[in-house]
Parts: structure tokens; C-alpha cells; sequence
């Protein structure tokens, strides 16, 4: 059992260093962020169909559920069109900084979300979350867009974890990963039909260049479908806790890798570090309180 739970721990790690990497194929991929997410959505979406067959897993839904993923289908999609608009029109440093605020977003969503008080340390955690974007963006003005697309893309991430939440209780994972994959890249074809016809419906649109159908293909099978499958099998021998503080390495990996493969374009002012280190900070200090809150409630339980 031990050795079950250190090597599903490693391989999270894995996992979230592969999510970390995601963010650089995206500044590798020459293609803008809406053909981009078109082609991973679509890609993932038909890898998971093929798990799906090959696992026999029913994938039956009734009316209510349907929608509800197509909404969370929208909404991915509309949170990786805004992850991947960000990279392109500033960097992977500022764009995994401010994607630090998802969990924070997240936490102070939940009380709207399911009717329950604020807590004050986490208003207090998101005013302290506001002074550190405004270091940056003092810091960084000429990536101001790609900052505002960061943030809007982690608050969609916040909206979208909290609908998950009330799905995962009742269908399988796999199931609601195929639907909103799917449902969010017929999304983008609704899009670009409307938006931009002529270019949707000629050859030039699916006519890449070789390195970014390679990566495009990485993107949609390791970074999409096996990562995600794969989160919720080693999930099972992890605790909440490890989890939280496991993911909150993503940035820090993306930024690293992104330092290395990228190079100068990713060399920030070490203010910048600073307003960045600070999110992360209060990230996992909002997620040990947390936890901690948690454990107190099991335990009264317990004795009660």
C-alpha cells in the first residue's frame, strides 16, 4: 500500500509537470490560440473516445446532464482560448503567474457557488493576491492584455472546477471529459463557422507546418486526454492535501521550462518574480488552512 501511494505520488508529479509544459508547446505552436484549442479539443476528444471503446465504459446521459456538461464544455474551451491568447500575446511566465489565482478564484467562488459563508482569511488572501498583480503589472506594463486574458482565463478555470465538482459525485470522469471536450470544440467549429467561414471551411486552415502538427499532437494526447485520465487513477491514493500542494507546482515547473526552452523572451524584472512568488504563497497557504478545516470537521464527527 505504501509503495502504491510514493508511486502514485511520482507520477502526479509527472502529471503536473507535464500540465506546466503545456503552457510552452503553446508559445511553440506558430497557429493563433482558436485554431489552436480547436485541434485540442478535437484531437482529445476523439483519443478519449477510443479509451472509451477500448474500456467499454458507458457513456449513456440523460437530458439535464448533457447540458450541464455542454455549459462546462463552453467553458473550457473558453478558459484554454483565454490561457493560450495570454501566452501569445505576452509569455508563459506571466501567463502561469497568474494562473496561480484559479485555486484563489476558486476558494472565493465556493460560498456563492454552494450558499455558504466567507471565510476571512480568504478575503483577506485575495486583497494580499491583488497588491502582488499589481506589482506585476506595474512591473510588466507592456503585457498588461496578456495579464487581464490570464486572469480571465483563471477565473473561467475557477468556474469550471466548481461545476466539475458537482459531476464527479455522480458520472465517471472519463465520461464527463469526453462530453465537454467534445461539446466545447462543436464550441469553436459554431465559432469560426460564423466568425471567420472562409477560413474555417479552406485547406490553409489544417495546412501546419510539421513541427506543429507534432506539437499539437503532444498537446492533445500527453498534456489532454493521458494526463487527465491518468490524474484520476493516482487521485485515489492521494490525499486532498497532496493533491493542492502538488498542483500549485505547475507554474513553477511551466516557468522553469519555459526559462530554458525559450529563453531570453522569458527573462522577467525580479519584481515580477517577487509579485509571482507572492501568489503562490498565499495559494498553498489558503490550501493548508483549508485542509486543516477540514480535518478539525472529520474529526468533530468522528467524536460526536
Amino acid at each position: 500500500m505504501q509503495n502504491a501511494r510514493l508511486g502514485s505520488y511520482l507520477h502526479y508529479h509527472l502529471i503536473v509537470f507535464i500540465w506546466g509544459f503545456t503552457a510552452v508547446i503553446g508559445a511553440l505552436i506558430s497557429i493563433d490560440s482558436v485554431p489552436l484549442v480547436f485541434f485540442r479539443m478535437g484531437l482529445a476528444s476523439f483519443f478519449i473516445f477510443i479509451y472509451i471503446k477500448v474500456k467499454k465504459i458507458d457513456i449513456s446521459v440523460n437530458r439535464n446532464s448533457f447540458w450541464g456538461f455542454a455549459l462546462a464544455g463552453v467553458v473550457i474551451a473558453l478558459h484554454w482560448l483565454t490561457f493560450f491568447g495570454a501566452i501569445k500575446v505576452a509569455n508563459v511566465s506571466v501567463t502561469l503567474a497568474c494562473m496561480s489565482t484559479g485555486a484563489l478564484f476558486t476558494a472565493l467562488l465556493e460560498p456563492l457557488f454552494y450558499k455558504r459563508k466567507f471565510i476571512f482569511y480568504e478575503l483577506l488572501f485575495g486583497a494580499i493576491v491583488a497588491g502582488a498583480l499589481y506589482m506585476i503589472f506595474e512591473v510588466q506594463p507592456e503585457y498588461q492584455l496578456g495579464i487581464l486574458l490570464a486572469l480571465i482565463s483563471a477565473f473561467l478555470s475557477a468556474i469550471f472546477t466548481l461545476i466539475n465538482g458537482r459531476f464527479i459525485a455522480h458520472h465517471n470522469p472519463t465520461k464527463i471529459s469526453f462530453y465537454e471536450l467534445l461539446i466545447g470544440t462543436g464550441f469553436i467549429v459554431i465559432y469560426l463557422a460564423f466568425a471567420k467561414t472562409d477560413t474555417f471551411f479552406s485547406l490553409s486552415f489544417y495546412t501546419l507546418s510539421s513541427s506543429d502538427w507534432i506539437y499539437i499532437f503532444i498537446l492533445a494526447t500527453v498534456c489532454t486526454a493521458y494526463a487527465f485520465i491518468a490524474a484520476v487513477k493516482v487521485m485515489k491514493h492521494l490525499s486532498p492535501y497532496t493533491i493542492m500542494l502538488t498542483i500549485n507546482l505547475e507554474p513553477v515547473y511551466g516557468i522553469l521550462l519555459a526559462f530554458f526552452i525559450l529563453g531570453d523572451s522569458e527573462k522577467m524584472d525580479p519584481k515580477f518574480y517577487y509579485g509571482a512568488l507572492i501568489i503562490l504563497l498565499v495559494v498553498i497557504a489558503n490550501g493548508i488552512l483549508k485542509n486543516r478545516h477540514l480535518f478539525r470537521k472529520k474529526k468533530s464527527k468522528k467524536v460526536a
